[in-house]
């Protein structure tokens, strides 16, 4: 009997065993597709980059402004949101649009790297917000480009249209890339961060003349080396003894005979021409200041 029980046990334990796995194996789809269904809104709720809080937008305009920004997105490297309110709680546009950045963690990258645009109803405002390596793409005259072409729409209450100018603006500058001479200056504290660029005709031309350089090093090496110019020196020794080395002198003055004298005047430069800062245009400046331990820019106009 002991033996029939011994026998029998690891084959009822097998079937408890299966049948536990068949029940939870009957709840595991709908399990499953609640956690993905879950997640899903979690990830999609991570996505979401327009925030039109003033309903100034129709769903179709915010679908497509959203496909556009992700696509943006994957080609900069870069944040890009949208953002509208009616309520800016006291604060002034520049102020609310740095909150909003803050609190949603927008950014790529340590240096939070994006771009925010805020249709502020309650100020009557529109704000461009450029963090990070942004700066250096939107540059103060830049943005103020862009600005221009937004404000001819909402000025016609075209808020579609004054955010798709916002996209479209963001895109080609971006595309265009670095201005040259651009730079940073941190209005609170007077530094001057300059990006430092080297295109590749300069790469091309200082490699060919490290190349010539090279070259002609080797090449004086190398004939000194074979002692060419010793060779013809003994050859020239041996043969001297036949040359004529008779040597004439003769008396001869040079007098001077008339001494003139020019003086000019050299004005000087009293720094009138060209940009501020020591020279640096003024066209490739950004304007920024730091918050949050983020570099941020941008400005806004009334409407």
């Amino acid at each position: 009997m002991m033996k029939m029980k011994r026998l029998f046990l690891p084959i009822i334990r097998g079937a408890v065993f299966l049948s536990a796995f068949l029940l939870v194996l009957s709840f595991l789809p709908g399990g499953l597709k609640a956690f993905a269904q879950k997640n899903g809104d979690r990830d999609a709720s991570r996505e979401k980059r327009v925030y039109d809080d003033a309903g100034l937008f129709s769903q179709e305009e915010t679908e497509t402004f959203e496909t556009q920004i992700q696509a943006m997105r994957k080609e900069m490297n870069m944040d890009v949101v949208i953002l509208t309110t009616d309520q800016a709680g006291g604060k002034s546009a520049g102020e609310y649009a740095e909150d909003f950045y803050i609190r949603g963690s927008f950014g790529v990258g340590k240096d939070y790297n994006g771009v925010l645009f805020l249709i502020d109803m309650d100020n009557r405002e529109l704000y461009i917000l450029p963090v990070g390596t942004m700066n250096r793409f939107l540059t103060d005259k830049r943005w103020n480009s862009i600005l221009d072409e937004a404000y001819d729409q909402v000025s016609s209450q075209k808020y579609g249209a004054c955010a798709q100018s916002f996209l479209d603006g963001v895109t080609k500058y971006y595309r265009a890339g670095i201005p040259g001479g651009q730079y940073n200056y941190d209005k609170e504290t007077g530094k001057v961060s300059v990006y430092r660029s080297i295109r590749w005709y300069e790469a091309a031309l200082a490699a060919l003349a490290g190349l010539v350089a090279a070259g002609i090093a080797c090449g004086g090496v190398t004939s000194r080396y074979s002692m060419k110019k010793e060779r013809d020196w003994a050859r020239n020794s041996l043969m001297a003894y036949r040359g004529d080395s008779q040597f004439r002198y003769s008396d001869q003055t040079d007098h001077l005979v008339n001494k003139t004298v020019t003086y000019a005047m050299i004005p000087r430069n009293q720094g009138n021409g060209g940009g501020s800062g020591g020279g640096m245009s003024s066209g490739g400046r950004s304007t920024t200041h730091t918050s949050s331990g983020r570099t941020m820019g941008g400005g806004g106009r009334k409407f």
